[in-house]
């Protein structure tokens, strides 16, 4: 089968060819496995077929290593992925591993219930240190900072609205015994963000991702698993040899067809593409990220030893993450902006990485600027200030939380997708768990909130509407 051309790959929902190129991509360009096995032919069967290469689909396939081959050779994983290896959001978000401590309790609560949205916070937390475990056992070279996060309201009307989520989180039983609360002065002294009104900190930290999932590429591949690259994904069809006992799928690209028992979909904003049931459920939206060099004052001993999130509500927030080995300064963009104009809103509903809006770069350069006036464009010198901006795309679920597990109408057929834009803080607990169910496990044996669950039932739900969402 020929490759198809970019538009065409565009049109039928795949990732564009010619995307940009992260910061985290600029500072790896010799990974020796980017382009790993893009000129070989697909193998003609597999037991399990993992669509795309991020986290999840790596952490999937590492689980399943350690699952079913108990930490010797693979089970016969294959790794498709459209691009280069680990080309999509894994390296192109903001470098943070953030999970969320109590501030979307209240509306959590209000989408899925008060015992879902105990669960949705308590596994975020998990989900954190579940990362920092594979990292610290396999001494994985990834920048990994485990530090603290502060949530800095930016203003009264969100100081109110962030004390509220921690007063109806603590007393729905919410453990909040992590969690620090600063207001005032105090707070402007521990964040250095002088018109703070108030900050909440709790553990969190950063990483390179690029490196991190890198990593894992090649200690996958050490352990028997094949990634192929540039090797996007057309089909998956019922294989016709399936029998009433075992259904096959023939997964095609366009380098020959892979027969496999097991396709599990880790794709992301992407997954409609192959399930189009999902294409009202899992949309896409592109996110912005920014490289600052800083100035003196925020140089050697005066780094920012926590990350943070600005934030002005609860979708109008900018990120900013300090990386300790180099002192670059990672800096989101928001969701929500009243600050830009409709065009570039609308900009955001793209599938499309190989840009950047010109404006949300402004406003997140003047909203860091604003905070720390040291930074400042007219006082730095040449070599200082922004140095890179990029786009990653995500995967929006109506309810905010991500599609895990089984699809029922495709037997054999698994999902681990639709992370929010909020993924480092729930891919690890989530590729662990649809591990655990293919190889078996229950929904309890999970551990997921089951909210998480892909089913019939939530579709048709998610299909008469939701009110309210957390991202």
């Amino acid at each position: 089968m020929s490759r198809r051309n970019s538009a065409s790959r565009q049109g039928s929902g795949l990732p564009v060819a010619n995307p940009c190129v992260s910061f985290w991509q600029q500072t790896t360009r010799s990974f020796p496995y980017l382009n790993v096995n893009k000129d070989e032919a697909a193998p003609a069967q597999a037991k399990y077929v993992i669509i795309g290469s991020g986290i999840s689909g790596l952490l999937t396939a590492y689980e399943l290593v350690f699952g079913a081959g108990g930490g010797g050779m693979s089970p016969d994983i294959v790794i498709f992925e459209a691009r280069e290896a680990a080309s999509g959001a894994s390296s192109r978000n903001a470098g943070h591993v953030r999970p969320d401590a109590f501030r979307g309790f209240q509306l959590y609560e209000q989408l899925h219930g008060r015992d879902q949205a105990l669960k949705i916070i308590a596994n975020e937390r998990l989900a954190f240190e579940r990362i920092k475990e594979i990292v610290s056992i396999h001494g994985i070279q990834c920048d990994f900072n485990g530090t603290t996060t502060f949530d800095v309201c930016m203003t009264p009307e969100f100081a109110d609205f962030n004390a509220r989520s921690f007063k109806l989180y603590q007393e729905a039983g919410g453990d909040v015994s992590h969690i620090k609360f600063y207001e005032g002065e105090e707070a402007r002294r521990v964040t250095r963000v002088q018109k703070a009104v108030a900050a909440y900190e709790w553990p969190a930290g950063s990483t390179h991702p690029a490196k991190l999932a890198q990593r894992l590429v090649t200690f996958l591949m050490t352990m028997g698993v094949k990634l192929f690259t540039h090797c996007p994904v057309f089909e998956v069809t019922k294989c016709p040899s399936s029998t009433a006992e075992q259904t096959y799928w023939d997964v095609t690209t366009p380098r020959g067809t892979t027969k496999a028992t097991t396709v599990v979909h880790c794709t992301n904003a992407f997954a409609p593409h192959l399930l189009p049931q999902l294409k009202t459920f899992i949309t896409p939206n592109r996110a912005q990220a920014h490289a600052f060099v800083p100035p003196a004052s925020l140089s050697a001993e005066n780094l920012l030893p926590s990350t943070m999130s600005l934030r002005h509500t609860l979708k109008h927030f900018y990120s900013v993450a300090q990386r300790q080995p180099d002192g670059i300064i990672i800096l989101g963009a928001p969701i929500a902006n009243p600050n830009i104009s409709q065009e570039a809103a609308q900009a955001r509903l793209t599938s499309d990485d190989s840009t950047f809006n010109g404006e949300v770069r402004d406003d997140a350069v003047k909203n860091f600027e604003t905070c720390f006036p040291e930074c400042d464009k007219g006082k730095l010198r040449h070599g200082e200030g922004l140095l890179h901006t990029w786009t990653g795309i995500v995967g929006m679920t109506p309810d905010s939380v991500p599609f895990v597990g089984k699809i029922e109408s495709l037997p054999g057929q698994w999902i681990c997708a639709g992370f929010n834009g909020h993924g480092m803080a729930r891919i690890s607990t989530c590729a662990r768990g649809v591990a655990k169910l293919i190889l078996g496990g229950s929904w309890k044996d999970t551990g997921l909130p089951e909210c998480f669950e892909m089913t019939e039932e939530r579709l048709d739900r998610l299909g008469r509407g939701v009110s309210g969402s957390v991202f």
